[in-house]
């Protein structure tokens, strides 16, 4: 067995050994994942559609959000029937192939650190947009933005393809590290959120009883702030949800694997593309334009259907 797969994969999936004990961890999780594939796709969709059909976001945001939401599709599309055929295969074969735990891990990465480094793109832009507020439509411009959404993908690509030439250690130390940066930059931009909220609470409250403009003014920061505690929202769930993954993960490699880490690990795992399915309930549930998109779609979809007198 070559270091990728004797040092990398196979110390946190169970090896076919372990399958009397953890049949019923693999049975839940192959359901439970064919139901999250189906949820994921759908919902994502809706909020693709959406998105785009909602005039009052602006086009910077409907950028940031769609590639989201893209990313979330494709973890549908490919991560989720990838790992569901991972976890299927040892009902059939016995431990995977060294390949098949290469594909995995290529889908994994590619397809959540470009779903992180999107939160963390959308949470920068909300940050800009409040710190910058004036100037943010003349520095934010879409241009810029598809250019980061583009390089967001690129990267993430290139480090996903990455396990296929460099050592396990390295490959994760770069994972490691880029998203020990993504966490600090999200936590350094919230908390500069927050002191500039703090700054401006006396100035929004004064602006209640002036003229109408500056009223306005008032009412498009309070919008600003609505839109950045729904992205908060994303990331908060996004925390949740991969963080047991990277404790189970640390603590493998810190103590060694066992059968309830092992069976802690893959669910942790089913946490993770849980997210996606997460990810349109939040934007429905925290931003009131999409919500209201949402609903007026729908209602549109149960007009045609209705038969006619």
């Amino acid at each position: 067995m070559n270091e990728l797969c004797w040092n990398g994969p196979f110390q946190f999936f169970p090896s076919f050994d372990d399958f009397k004990d953890l049949r019923g961890t693999f049975i839940a999780n192959c359901i439970f994942n064919g139901f999250l594939t189906y949820t994921a796709i759908l919902l994502n969709i809706i909020t693709i559609y959406v998105i785009q059909k909602t005039a009052t976001l602006p086009k910077t945001l409907k950028t940031l959000l769609t590639s989201l939401a893209v990313s979330d599709v494709i973890i549908g599309l490919v991560g989720q029937p990838t790992y569901i055929s991972f976890l299927a295969s040892w009902f059939k074969w016995g431990d995977p192939s060294c390949n098949a735990y290469r594909w995995l891990m290529i889908s994994a990465t590619l397809f959540s650190l470009a779903s992180f480094l999107g939160v963390v793109a959308i949470s920068v832009d909300r940050f800009l947009a409040i710190h910058l507020h004036l100037r943010y439509q003349e520095l934010v411009t879409r241009t810029r933005v598809v250019t980061l959404v583009i390089s967001i993908w690129v990267f993430s690509a290139f480090v996903s393809l990455m396990v296929l030439w460099v050592s396990v250690s390295i490959y994760t130390a770069i994972v490691a590290v880029t998203i020990v940066c993504g966490f600090i930059v999200n936590i350094v931009v919230y908390i500069r959120i927050f002191l500039i909220v703090q700054q401006h609470k006396n100035q929004i409250q004064s602006l209640q009883v002036l003229e109408t403009s500056q009223s306005g003014e008032m009412t498009n920061f309070a919008g600003l702030i609505k839109s950045t505690v729904g992205v908060l929202y994303v990331f908060l769930v996004f925390l949740v949800c991969y963080l047991p993954c990277t404790i189970s993960v640390v603590v493998i490699m810190i103590n060694g694997p066992s059968i309830t880490l092992k069976r802690f690990f893959l669910c942790s795992l089913t946490l993770v593309y849980l997210n996606s399915s997460l990810n349109p309930v939040i934007y429905c549930w925290k931003m009131r334009h999409i919500r209201q998109a949402i609903m007026a779609t729908m209602r549109n979809i149960s007009n045609r259907r209705r038969p006619s007198r």
